[in-house]
C-alpha cells in the first residue's frame, strides 16, 4: 500500500490505496484481514514450490478476499523468478489487471469484468480479450480454455473430509450465491487450491460432510487454511513435491479434529422434503439438491 501524505515528482500526494475493492458487490474485495492473508501469503508459496510455478504459466483466482490477495503476493515472487504468466482467465479483477499492466500477465482472457478496473482494461488494453461462457468451460467443447489452466484458486462456503467443496449454501443452509466456474477449473486445471479459514465466527468451515456438494473432492487437490495444509491423498506425488521443498502439510483428520476442538459440534440443520434448488455439475448431471429450511 501506498504510504499517506507521499509526495510524487510533480509535486501530488498521493492518497492511500483503499484496503476494500467493493466497486460492485462485496464478492470483490482485496482483504485486510490479518488471517486471509496468512492464507493468501500460505497460498502462494504453495504454488511457487508446486513444481508448476514456471515460465509461461496460466492462472485463475476467485473473487474471494484470500483468492484475492494471493495474486498480490504472487508478484514478488515472479519477479524474484523473473516469470511472466501466459494468460489469467475467468472474471477479471483489478488485481489481475495490474498485473497485466506491469507486464507479468501477457494475456488476459474474460469471461467476466468483475470491477470498474477490470471494465476498463477491456476497453484500453488490446490482449485484454472478451470470451464467451462457451470458450471458456463448455464440457462438450475440445478448446475450452480451463482445460489449459495450470492453477486455480478458489474459495469455499465448506469443505469436507473427503475433499467436496460447498461454494453454494451458508452454514444456515440458506442458498448465498452461483458455483460460476469453480466445479469447471477444479478439474480441468493441473492445480487446484481451495483457500478458506478452518473456522468462521462460531461454525467450522471443514466438516464431515457438506451442505451441499457444488465440486466433488476429486477434483480438488489441495486445501490451504489458517491452521495447516493438506494435499489430497489422491495426489501423493504433490504431497512429496511440496515436503521436498519445505512445505510442511498435515493431514485432513488432523484439520478436521482441531475445528472440532474449536467450534464443538454444530446442531445439524433441520430441512423439509420441499426441493428448492437443483445443483448440475458441468455435464449436466444432478450432483445435489437443495433442501428448504424449517422455519
Amino acid at each position: 500500500y501506498h504510504q499517506t501524505n507521499q509526495k510524487t515528482n510533480t509535486g501530488k500526494t498521493l492518497k492511500p490505496w483503499p484496503i476494500l475493492v467493493d466497486h460492485y458487490t462485496d464478492a470483490t474485495r482485496m482483504t485486510s484481514n490479518p488471517r486471509e492473508l496468512l492464507i493468501a501469503r500460505t497460498a502462494a508459496d504453495v504454488i511457487e514450490k508446486s513444481g508448476y510455478f514456471k515460465e509461461g504459466f496460466s492462472l485463475q483466482t476467485g473473487t474471494g478476499g484470500a483468492s484475492l490477495a494471493v495474486t498480490r503476493f504472487l508478484e514478488d515472487k515472479m519477479r524474484r523468478h523473473n516469470i511472466t504468466a501466459g494468460f489469467a482467465l475467468g472474471g477479471i479483477t483489478s488485481t489481475i489487471v495490474d498485473l497485466h499492466e506491469k507486464g507479468l500477465i501477457r494475456k488476459l482472457l474474460d469471461v467476466q469484468s468483475f470491477d470498474k478496473a477490470a471494465a476498463e482494461s477491456l476497453a484500453r488494453n488490446p490482449n485484454h480479450i472478451e470470451i464467451s461462457a462457451n470458450q471458456y468451460a463448455c464440457f462438450d467443447s475440445k478448446g475450452a480454455s480451463v482445460d489449459m489452466l495450470d492453477v486455480v484458486v478458489l474459495s469455499a462456503l465448506e469443505i469436507d473430509t473427503r475433499f467436496n467443496v460447498n461454494v453454494l449454501t451458508g452454514s444456515d443452509g440458506v442458498i448465498r450465491g452461483a458455483s460460476g466456474g469453480h466445479s469447471d477449473t477444479a478439474v480441468a486445471s493441473k492445480l487446484s487450491i481451495i483457500v478458506a479459514p478452518l473456522v468462521r465466527g462460531r461454525i467450522p468451515t471443514l466438516v464431515d460432510e457438506v451442505l451441499t456438494c457444488v465440486t466433488p473432492g476429486s477434483s480438488v487437490d489441495i486445501l490451504v487454511t489458517d491452521h495447516g495444509i493438506t494435499v489430497n491423498p489422491a495426489r501423493p506425488e504433490l504431497k512429496q513435491q511440496l515436503e521436498n521443498q519445505g512445505i510442511k502439510t498435515v493431514s485432513m483428520s488432523w484439520l478436521r479434529e482441531r475445528a472440532q476442538l474449536l467450534t464443538g459440534t454444530p446442531n445439524p440443520i433441520e430441512f423439509t422434503d420441499k426441493v428448492v434448488a437443483v445443483v448440475r455439475y458441468r455435464d449436466g448431471s444432478v450432483i445435489d439438491v437443495v433442501h428448504q429450511v424449517k422455519e
